[in-house]
């Protein structure tokens, strides 16, 4: 008989510093910045003055940027367009799991 072995790895999700962070997004620190000022973006913890981000949210970053420089859209316009495919991601979500529901029957 063989006998097989689980080994539980605990998840640790990247953290960066803002700078780190930016650069990663290919924007400037400064405008990474102005993002966070405006709720857009948020950090995971803050050691000392130091804020932490979540490199899985570097995509984010980089979407509202384009929504910037590509369309043109202002801060206050890119803060309801990420409302609403957040809104969108979650219905998709929803009706996901209605549907595997409905299947199952």
């Amino acid at each position: 008989m063989q006998h097989n072995q689980v080994v539980v790895i605990p998840f640790r999700r990247e953290e960066l510093t803002l700078d780190v962070w930016a650069t990663r997004a290919g924007i400037h620190p400064v405008l990474a910045q102005r993002f966070v000022e405006f709720g857009l973006v948020h950090s995971v913890r803050q050691e000392d003055q130091i804020l932490f981000f979540d490199a899985a949210e570097i995509p984010r970053l980089r979407m509202i940027n384009r929504l910037r420089e590509v369309l043109g859209i202002n801060l206050a316009g890119v803060e309801v367009v990420l409302n609403l495919l957040d809104k969108l991601r979650a219905l998709q979500r929803e009706n996901e799991s209605l549907r595997c529901t409905f299947l199952r029957r």
